[in-house]
């Protein structure tokens, strides 16, 4: 092809070529803007989707460029120009030729980056399996930063192949210093084709962070914990990590409740009750139908478990709460109680412990043995005969403690 445009450019004069250039340039931008890029927007206003739109704008510049820069890589061609101007065509090629091939690619790259950037925002919130395309993104735009810088070191003439083997001793170099940030780059990408969570998953680690997945960059990964605050998580350490995804396969989870009720309640009515308060709630879903569940013989009573089911893990702390009130509520007004468990404890001071000890002791002081009263589990009152050292009255007779 090189050739023969070479034979059709060496038959013009330097004016022909100057006049086929400015067609070329201005008319051919003319025709693409006005003409072409008009009937492709008309076009793609009348589909349902956005995204042929987003490939016409953002293609629309690169085209009308390259069809300008056509026109200077012709005038840089035409032996014809080279003669009118006393120059060597080699030199003409370096100041136009090459110069116009070069902001041709760098217009390119670029508006190729563009594109794929925006139509990634636009389909990664429409399933599950757009979820990781911001990591091709961001790999994208590697691969085509590294294209063309290829590309323009090719058609400069600069040998790369001493540059493979510079790259290749300055990539284990870098291999070794920026060893966590080349792990976080390949474990987005298992991550990717894994498949183990997606933006607006709410997710648990092993170490504790839990929080709903807002950002998926290509070295780490972005949670929105319940305090609004922002954990961000490398991705080699997601990528070992044993990781709870609680929005999958669906959103809908089981909630707990646990319940304490008095021994001798009745049972049927009490899960009855139950029941009813959770179908009461707005929060908790109908299907699958809550459940009261007896889980043991407590010590102190009888443990029950109301299970049902929320539409979102993030609503279980909110259904928690409003469930917990209601049941305080409702057994209250059936009389039915909550019982909890009782303690009593006893203290007893140093001289009261040295007369528990040696109750002789104790009255020969002058002590006095007097009952002290407290109260058991039950609520009764129970006796427990304690000499009190301190509270002697000498009015009283001792002897009667001497036998």
């Amino acid at each position: 092809m090189s050739q023969h445009l070479s034979s059709f450019l060496s038959g013009l004069s330097a004016l022909e070529v100057t006049a086929l250039v400015l067609l070329i340039s201005v008319g051919g931008a003319f025709v693409m803007e006005k003409v072409v890029i008009r009937l492709l927007f008309r076009y793609t206003s009348r589909t349902e989707t956005s995204l042929d739109n987003i490939v016409v704008q953002e293609l629309r510049w690169p085209i009308v460029v390259t069809v300008s820069l056509a026109g200077v890589f012709l005038f840089s061609r035409a032996p014809a120009v080279a003669e009118a101007l006393v120059v060597e065509e080699g030199v003409l090629n370096d100041f136009f030729g090459l110069p116009s091939l070069s902001v041709g690619i760098v217009v390119w790259a670029w508006a190729l980056n563009r594109l794929v950037n925006r139509l990634v925002d636009a389909v990664k919130d429409k399933g599950s399996r757009y979820d990781f395309a911001p990591v091709f993104s961001n790999v994208w735009t590697i691969v085509v930063s590294v294209g063309t810088i290829g590309a323009l070191l090719y058609i400069w003439g600069i040998e790369i192949t001493p540059l493979f083997a510079g790259a290749g001793i300055a990539g284990i170099a870098v291999g070794f210093a920026a060893k966590d940030t080349v792990a976080n780059f390949f474990g987005g990408i298992a991550l990717y084709f894994d498949d183990t969570y997606k933006i607006g998953d709410y997710v648990v680690l092993d170490s504790g962070e839990a929080g709903t997945v807002v950002k998926v960059g290509i070295r780490s990964t972005t949670l929105l914990t319940r305090d609004e605050l922002l954990v961000t998580v490398p991705n080699s350490v997601l990528n070992a990590a044993k990781i709870i995804n609680e929005s999958a396969p669906n959103r809908r989870r089981r909630l707990k409740v646990p319940v304490g009720v008095a021994y001798g309640t009745d049972v049927d009515e009490f899960e009855e009750l139950l029941t009813d308060i959770a179908l009461d709630e707005p929060l908790v879903l109908d299907t699958p139908r809550p459940r009261p569940r007896l889980r043991r013989f407590g010590p102190d009573a009888l443990e029950y478990e109301l299970v049902c089911w929320v539409n979102s893990p993030l609503k279980r702390g909110k259904a928690t709460h409003n469930l917990n009130r209601e049941i305080y509520k409702r057994l209250n007004d059936a009389g039915i109680g909550i019982p909890f468990p009782q303690r009593d404890v006893h203290v007893h001071s140093a001289d009261a412990e040295a007369t528990r000890q040696s109750p002789a002791a104790g009255l020969s002081n002058g002590g006095v043995r007097r009952p002290a009263r407290t109260r058991d589990a039950a609520g009764g009152t129970v006796t427990d005969d304690v000499a009190d050292a301190d509270a002697a009255d000498p009015d009283v007779d001792d002897s009667a403690y001497d036998e």
